[in-house]
């Protein structure tokens, strides 16, 4: 699987790298501005980019921006933002396009690399992935009218890990049920979130997750 990274931190870029490297990733390009972002996008065409939100000239959005221009020239193309502090708008913005394939973490979770990796193959598989602060700081924030409101709380605490990536299995397991009652919980999900019956499992769990995220 081929990887951009972009992180102005030599340190953390290094290690980052290394880390992708031993898990049998390729890292095809290594930046350390916005600026290059674009130009090894462009070359490289990775399976996936794995950006830090704030990077030179301003150390505000810069990466941001840049991978929602990819992903403007590239739909779906698969981005993992990472981020000091849990900033919500970044979130709703790199979700807007509907397409999934997507990431969210903080950078404190680099630290479980079990965590991470998984989080860039799922993206780059597909799924979405939100850190679990972006998660419960989206639940404090819903607006009392918003179609997740309709869920109870047991199905928002299932939204919300299914947020973070995790399969119904592993739902299961964290809620200690089976795993028939989760599959019945992101039924009543779909359902309540108006969602296309007749589309794909994957796809409808990437599009519950963004009508949780822009709730």
């Amino acid at each position: 699987m081929r990887v951009v990274i972009a992180e102005d931190l030599a340190l953390l870029r290094d290690g980052l790298t290394r880390l992708l490297e031993a898990y049998e990733f390729e890292v095809v390009a290594a930046v350390d501005d916005a600026v290059k972002l674009g130009e090894a996008l462009r070359t490289y065409e990775p399976d996936i980019a794995v950006v830090d939100v704030r990077m030179p000239p301003t150390f505000t959005d810069e990466g941001l921006r840049a991978a929602i221009a990819a992903r403007e020239d590239r739909p779906g193309l698969p981005v993992l933002v990472l981020s000091q502090y849990v900033e919500q708008l970044y979130a709703r913005e790199l979700l807007g396009s509907g397409d999934g394939s997507v990431g969210y973490l903080l950078k404190d979770r680099v630290a479980d690399v079990s965590t991470f990796v998984e989080a860039v193959r799922t993206v780059a598989a597909g799924g979405t992935v939100l850190d679990p602060e972006v998660v419960s700081t989206l639940i404090a924030r819903a607006p009392t009218d918003s179609p997740v409101s309709r869920l109870t709380d047991r199905e928002r605490e299932v939204l919300g890990l299914m947020a973070e990536g995790r399969s119904n299995a592993a739902i299961a397991a964290a809620l200690f049920v089976t795993e028939k009652a989760i599959s019945k919980h992101t039924s009543n999900i779909f359902m309540k979130l108006d969602l296309d019956p007749d589309d794909d499992s994957n796809n409808r769990r990437v599009m519950a997750v963004i009508a949780y995220l822009q709730s």
